[in-house]
C-alpha cells in the first residue's frame, strides 16, 4: 500500500499546478483559494495551522516545512477545494487586528469562523469542512462550536491545555533545575499572573502574558465531547512533540469520531525513521506528506456517509 501512496503523490505532484489558485483578503485575513479543475461545485477544506506566527503554507520566521501548502496541493488533485490563511501576526501584525497585547485565543476561533461562513455563503462548494493542525485542531474544535460545519479532521492535535503541552514539552528539553522556574511560570501565567521578569527559557513578555494565558487555559476536551458531525482523527507514533496519550483522549472524548493512528508520521505529517529525521524534516518543504494520512482526510472529506 505504501508503494502505492508514493506513486499516486508522484502522480498528484504532477497534476496540482492546473488547480486554479487565487489570492484573497477576507476582512483582515489574507488567504489563498485553490480550487481544483473541472469541478462544478467541489468540497472545501478549511486548513487551519498550527502554533505560532504561521502563514497560509504552513511556514514560520525560523520553521519551513510548508504543510498546508503541500496538504493543500494533495487534497485539490483528488478534488477537494482548500482556503488557507495567514495567521494573525504571520509577516506583520496587521493595525486591523487592534494591539497585539490586547489579543486572545478567541479571535483565532473569530477568524476561522469568519472564513467558515465566507465559504458557506459563497455558494461555490458542495460542503465544508474544517481542517485543524495542532494548535489548528483546537481552533476547529472551538470553531465548530460557533457554527455548522460538515466534516472536522483534527490533525496532531492535542488533547489538554496548551500550558500543560507546553510544560510536558519544556520539561523533557531541560534539566530540573532549569525546568522547575519555566515550570512555576506557566503556571502563574495560567492563573493570570503576570511574571515580570519572565524566567531565562521562556521568552513572554509581560505585557504579552494575558493574550498567552488565555491559549494555555483553552482545554479540547469539554468541546469535543459536544462534537455531533463526522470527525476525523489522526495522528502518528513519530510525533515527539505529542504522545499517543492525546490521540486516545480525543478519541474518547468523541467516541464516534473515526480515528487512525499511523506509526511512521510525526508531528509534521511527514514519515521519517528517527530522531535525526524528525528534527530535519522542520525545514524540507519537498519531503511528502505521509500518503494514508492524505488518502485518509481525503475520502473522509468527500463520502457521502463518512
Amino acid at each position: 500500500m505504501r508503494a502505492v501512496g508514493t506513486w499516486l503523490l508522484l502522480l498528484v505532484s504532477l497534476t496540482s499546478a492546473s488547480a486554479d489558485e487565487s489570492k484573497l483578503r477576507i476582512g483582515p485575513i489574507d488567504a489563498v483559494l485553490a480550487v481544483p479543475p473541472d469541478i462544478a461545485k467541489p468540497p472545501v477544506a478549511l486548513l487551519i495551522a498550527g502554533s505560532g506566527s504561521t502563514d497560509h503554507d504552513g511556514n514560520g520566521p525560523q520553521l519551513k516545512p510548508a504543510t498546508l501548502k503541500k496538504l493543500s496541493e494533495q487534497l485539490v488533485a483528488r478534488g477537494i477545494a482548500t482556503l488557507r490563511y495567514d495567521k494573525r501576526g504571520a509577516g506583520e501584525w496587521k493595525k486591523e487586528f487592534g494591539r497585539p497585547e490586547d489579543f486572545r485565543f478567541k479571535d483565532f476561533v473569530g477568524d476561522a469562523t469568519s472564513l467558515i461562513d465566507y465559504l458557506r455563503g459563497s455558494g461555490k462548494f458542495s460542503r465544508v469542512a474544517v481542517v485543524g493542525h495542532s494548535e489548528g485542531g483546537l481552533v476547529a474544535i472551538l470553531a465548530a462550536q460557533r457554527v455548522p460545519i460538515d466534516r472536522l479532521v483534527l490533525l496532531a492535535t492535542a488533547a489538554r491545555k496548551q500550558g500543560d503541552v507546553l510544560k510536558a514539552q519544556l520539561e523533557k528539553q531541560r534539566p530540573p533545575d532549569k525546568f522547575a522556574p519555566i515550570g512555576k511560570a506557566i503556571d502563574d501565567i495560567m492563573a493570570g499572573q503576570i511574571v515580570d521578569p519572565p524566567p531565562a527559557g521562556l521568552a513572554i513578555a509581560p505585557a504579552m502574558q494575558p493574550a498567552m494565558a488565555s491559549g494555555f487555559n483553552e482545554d479540547p476536551v469539554d468541546p469535543m465531547r459536544k462534537i455531533t458531525g463526522p470527525t476525523l482523527i489522526i495522528a502518528g507514533g513519530r510525533d515527539h512533540q505529542l504522545p499517543r496519550l492525546d490521540f486516545l483522549a480525543l478519541t474518547t472524548a468523541d467516541v464516534a469520531a473515526k480515528s487512525l493512528w499511523l506509526p511512521d508520521m510525526n508531528h509534521l505529517l511527514v514519515d521519517v525513521t528517527d530522531q535525526a529525521e524528525d528534527m530535519a524534516s522542520y525545514n524540507q518543504p519537498e519531503r511528502p506528506l505521509d500518503p494514508d494520512m492524505i488518502d485518509a482526510v481525503a475520502e473522509f472529506v468527500t463520502a457521502q456517509r463518512p
